[in-house]
């Protein structure tokens, strides 16, 4: 396995869904940048299950804890090692079903690639219970951005096919955390929320789209050819376990329409080059062109549904039915919104300190 993402801001991530705990290390986060317990929390709690539409019923109190790197209310330049304990845990689904790979997920790949010796409890190490990690991270990260001010940010414009009006960032900003699914759109939020339900009635789930978008980043982010901007985030994005596409700008609208219309025309404001539209989603030649960065990833539907699936017994080799009993989302999305905001934010990191626009220690 290869757990660690980023050079100059890196991390390293640990622990498995029926573990003792979730954790991660990060390593290059400068020293002085001013971090408390309720910083971390505050960006972890928004992707707990809690009371959101359908979500799992496995409760987890998501308590941080700082093992190192952070004393006295600030970074030291030394790694910092973040984890939650894992505390309700369920195993006795999984033992019943350890030879009846799950459609959808990775258990036969996993057992294949591992010889049998991954922990297969919850999906293991290919659980979305591993992202709790990546916003730990993210939080870190986000507070690091902050210094330059560039501000990253996600929300929800699709779920199960119902898109979601276009907001300004301003409505953004208000509007997410007013609802359960963190669009937002009010009244695309409410029809969202009812097809979760319904999904969840029929033993069935659904997938959607978040948004993630980065403001005020400047011109020059990136290194070309194989290490571009775009490439980077799309890698971040894709540890995601449930993430199955992503876009750029226009993404692939570009592929529809002309050169004319989608290239991205230059003016001058207030003495400073921008464009006219941001097709390129901000980046350009693999480098940060200095208008907003604005990805979309396509979050599938939760694997895990309560509706009959054929499978193999891969004990006896011969065909079998699955029914998942478990404890599961029927859509991940609001939750995953949180995760994407985290890795686009630790990829900007790496990338500012990269280049110089973050000093190694903060005053």
């Amino acid at each position: 396995m290869d757990n660690s993402l980023g050079k100059s801001f890196a991390i390293t991530s640990f622990g498995e869904s029926h573990g003792d705990c979730i954790g991660i290390v990060i390593d290059g986060c400068p020293a002085g940048l001013g971090i408390n317990v309720d910083d971390i929390q505050h960006e972890l709690d928004k992707r707990k299950a809690g009371a959101r539409v359908a979500s799992t019923a496995r409760r987890e109190d998501d308590k941080i804890e700082i093992f190192s790197g952070i004393f006295g209310g600030r970074t030291t330049g030394a790694p910092i090692c973040l984890i939650i304990w894992n505390k309700d845990i369920d195993s006795s689904e999984y033992d019943v079903i350890k030879n009846l790979p799950r459609p959808g997920h990775a258990d036969y790949a996993a057992r294949v690639k591992y010889g049998g010796f991954n922990d297969f409890h919850g999906g293991g190490r290919f659980s979305g219970r591993i992202t709790a990690g990546f916003v730990m991270a993210g939080s870190i990260a986000i507070k690091l951005l902050a210094t330059t001010g560039i501000e990253v940010l996600a929300h929800t414009v699709e779920i199960g096919g119902i898109p979601a009006a276009a907001k300004s960032i301003d409505e953004i900003r208000a509007n997410i955390g007013l609802n359960e699914v963190n669009c937002a759109d009010a009244e695309a939020a409410a029809m969202m929320v009812a097809a979760i339900e319904k999904a969840k009635r029929q033993g069935d789930s659904l997938g959607g789209i978040i948004e993630g978008m980065a403001l005020n980043v400047p011109v020059g982010l990136g290194e070309p050819v194989f290490d571009t901007l775009e490439g980077n985030l799309a890698k971040a994005f894709y540890a995601i376990p449930a993430v199955k596409g992503m876009e750029f700008g226009a993404g692939f609208a570009a592929a529809r329409m002309t050169g004319s219309r989608n290239n991205d025309q230059l003016t001058i404001k207030q003495g400073k080059i921008t464009a006219l539209s941001n097709n390129a989603g901000g980046i350009s030649g693999g480098i940060s062109n200095g208008m907003p960065i604005v990805a979309r990833v396509a979050v599938k539907p939760t694997p895990s549904i309560g509706q009959a699936q054929p499978t193999v017994d891969m004990a006896i080799m011969e065909k079998a039915e699955l029914v998942i009993k478990g404890r599961h989302d029927a859509c991940i999305v609001p939750r995953a919104v949180a995760v994407v905001e985290s890795m686009m934010a630790i990829t900007l990191a790496d990338f500012a300190l990269r280049a110089g626009l973050i000093p190694r220690v903060l005053k």
